[in-house]
């Protein structure tokens, strides 16, 4: 792997930009440990680990260990089937039913490939993710899990479950992509990880990369994962997803997200998917399949940057911050990990993470508009909002402290609580511009829109307004 020199100016802020968001945002969310690589001009110009890969050993993360990336796998299983067509095997146009058991659908319009990869089968989520993951930490939803069989029970009894026609609506789908696993599990006549490891992960030279547990389990730089249960604690659990060697028929249930790997293997798949040219020297695939991997096909609701959608394995941002912005993030609820790159810039960042929730939208961003030579806090909203939420959130007093409230952040929100002998209240605030570029808020009262203003004079000068009230920020 090549290294670029850490003296480029903007290169520099970038890294000033991570080392002081990572840190804080760990403290934060309660992460105990987080590895992050950055890649420009087909080299890595940062990586780094933050924290304990494994906290009881104080063993610390490093850009060498092995993290589970959940839906980041996606765009491997996507590549496969586009590799499959290059070679004349299937086309994206199939029918999924021509090569696996799926019996549910609307007459005259089948389930194709091509609406399996971009999650528009008009088949909302089976939760079949719920069934397999909650399994692997030892908590059972007492539907039966075990085979091919009791996968294809499941999804062909959601008949009654279809929404509408394929093509025209997106619903993320674990068990789409579990499908097609099982395609190019039948197209090839290899199991889907061997497919994958095979044709994508050894001519990339990711040799640590792996859906095979056992494998995982033998390193001496892998994460020990940590389920974050809801009031914030921490316990230590095991890789989540069953080894594949052991039931081969069945090994496309990785195809959601079981594979397991390294962000610095990971630049070896960031380069290859932003330098297209690789993949005619190792014959993974042409320019035109990545591109249609990298092209949008389907909305989701507009993210802060306007229209974002969904491609072929990856999500597409049409314009950040003037550049196609391509990114997926992956969790299988105790480890996650996060892709990101803007091919016309040739930059990119892979992130993962022994537990749930980093805020590795904020931080790829982040790490882009320094690549950029833009401030970050000034052009990516989400500091930008969260910023904010830090100046508005505290203990607010009316006159002579006859009346508080108190404006508390949770999960991306404020709420305004009032607790007092005759008032036990919360209500959340909600921002008449999403991107917060006012100071104007309200709240539902009975269905009634009830105004809310802050008035921000500075970071410790804020006053509150509240139906008759004005409150003073104290803390």
């Amino acid at each position: 792997m090549r290294y670029t020199s850490l003296s480029d100016a903007n290169v520099a802020k970038m890294r000033d930009f991570i080392e002081t968001y990572v840190p804080a945002a760990m403290r934060a969310g309660g992460i105990p440990g987080l590895s992050i690589a950055v890649v420009r001009d087909g080299a890595v110009i940062y990586e780094e680990g933050f924290g304990s890969r494994d906290p009881a050993k104080s063993l610390p993360a490093t850009p060498n260990t092995l993290y589970g990336i959940g839906s980041c796998t996606k765009s491997f299983v996507a590549m496969a089937i586009m590799q499959l067509v290059e070679r004349g095997t299937l086309s994206l146009d199939d029918p999924a039913s021509k090569y696996i058991p799926l019996r549910i659908g609307l007459p005259g319009k089948p389930i194709t490939i091509h609406h399996l990869l971009t999650h528009s089968s008009g088949v909302p989520s089976l939760a079949t993710s719920t069934v397999a993951l909650h399994r692997g930490i030892g908590v059972d939803t007492g539907v039966p899990w075990g085979s091919v069989n009791d996968f294809y029970r499941l999804v062909n009894g959601a008949q009654d479950e279809i929404v509408d026609e394929p093509g025209r609506l997106f619903f993320y789908n674990n068990a789409g992509y579990r499908m097609l696993g099982h395609i190019i599990q039948e197209a090839s006549g290899t199991t889907f990880d061997a497919y994958i490891t095979e044709n994508i992960l050894q001519p990339l030279r990711m040799e640590r990369t792996t859906f095979l547990r056992e494998r995982y389990e033998r390193d001496t730089d892998r994460a020990i994962f940590h389920w974050k249960k809801p009031d914030g604690t921490l316990t230590p659990t095991e890789f989540p997803y069953p080894n594949v060697a052991d039931i081969p028929e069945f090994s496309f249930i990785a195809a959601a997200g079981g594979l397991i790997s390294s962000v610095r293997e990971l630049t070896n798949y960031l380069i290859a998917n932003i330098d297209w040219g690789r993949f005619e020297e190792s014959q993974l695939l042409s320019p035109e399949s990545i591109e249609k991997m990298q092209t949008l096909y389907i909305d989701r609701p507009p993210n802060y940057y306007g229209r974002y959608g969904y491609g072929y394995g990856w999500g597409i941002t049409e314009n950040f911050l003037g550049h196609k912005m391509i990114s997926h993030g992956g969790s299988i609820l105790v480890s996650t990990a996060y892709l990101a790159f803007i091919p016309e810039l040739k930059i990119g960042v892979a992130m993962a993470a022994n537990t749930a929730r980093p805020p590795y939208p904020v931080i790829a961003e982040g790490a882009f508009a320094a690549l950029m030579g833009k401030k970050p806090e000034k052009t990516v909203p989400a500091l930008r909002i969260r910023r904010w939420m830090k100046t508005l959130a505290g203990d607010y007093e009316a006159y002579k402290g006859l009346q508080r409230v108190r404006v508390v952040e949770r999960g991306g929100l404020l709420y305004l609580e009032q607790k007092d002998p005759f008032t036990d209240m919360t209500v959340p605030l909600i921002p008449e511009n999403d991107k917060l570029e006012t100071q104007r808020f309200y709240i539902l009262t009975e269905g009634v829109r009830q105004p809310v203003k802050f008035d921000v004079r500075s970071p410790t000068e804020v006053d509150l307004y509240v139906e008759r009230y004005r409150y003073h920020k104290k803390t």
